[in-house]
């Protein structure tokens, strides 16, 4: 079912404009403007600090990245939704509580290398990214080959992505596209409620929804070689 669209929603984005860096693509199709287009942000002019920038691909509401920006207020934090009726939630929330270390992207994850500079992201987090079982929508999937270049471009060495689903086929499958792909498997929690990393587990509404039914949810950590 398609979400209807929020009231006043142009108006509305406009108003988190301070927030939100970009908003749609390039008058490109994605091939051409990944290739091509070339808009990269300054992290110190769009922060007004130095600080180590981390990125969450699929924010959704803005849970996550509301909360660990509290937590970690050292660090500065990118967020990408490519909906823009639900980002709004997360711009509005994030707006109204004042929060100063985040920014965030409309925009599809195929063209984050169009703003962001090489080399430049210390932790990229994929939190419940949706599995995509079938087939033919593999190169869809954010821990295919495709996208785990893109990661591994934007990258600082030795950076790391932290994985979270509740499918244990799309986590074995993200575990598989790892090691293939120039990463080292440093962690793999497949019950991470009832783990030693629960205490510091940030919980989205979403993971808590999912684990009250007593399900177990995966977790991965891992790190980008340096080849």
């Amino acid at each position: 079912m398609r979400m209807r669209r929020k009231r006043n929603l142009d108006e509305r984005l406009q108003a988190c404009s301070d927030l939100l860096l970009v908003k749609g693509r390039p008058m490109l199709n994605l091939r051409e403007a990944a290739e091509n287009f070339r808009n990269l942000l300054n992290y110190e002019d769009v922060f007004g600090n130095k600080n180590p920038v981390e990125l969450e691909i699929g924010c959704g509401n803005g849970g996550f990245i509301r909360e660990i920006s509290k937590r970690y207020p050292e660090r500065n934090f990118l967020a990408v939704e490519i909906c823009s009726n639900v980002i709004l939630t997360a711009l509005e929330r994030c707006k109204a509580e004042k929060i100063s270390n985040v920014r965030f992207l409309n925009i599809p994850a195929e063209i984050l290398p169009c703003y962001l500079p090489s080399k430049s992201v210390g932790t990229i987090y994929l939190n419940f990214s949706t599995p995509l079982p079938e087939k033919s929508r593999e190169k869809q999937r954010l821990t295919s080959s495709r996208f785990l270049a893109i990661y591994r471009e934007l990258l600082v060495p030795g950076g790391k992505i932290i994985q979270k689903t509740d499918s244990e086929e799309f986590f074995d499958y993200s575990l598989q596209k790892y090691a293939e792909n120039g990463y080292r498997v440093v962690k793999v929690i497949r019950d991470l409620k009832n783990s030693e990393y629960a205490a510091e587990n940030i919980v989205t509404e979403y993971e808590r929804n999912f684990a009250e039914k007593g399900l177990p949810i995966f977790c991965a950590v891992v790190r980008k070689l340096n080849v």
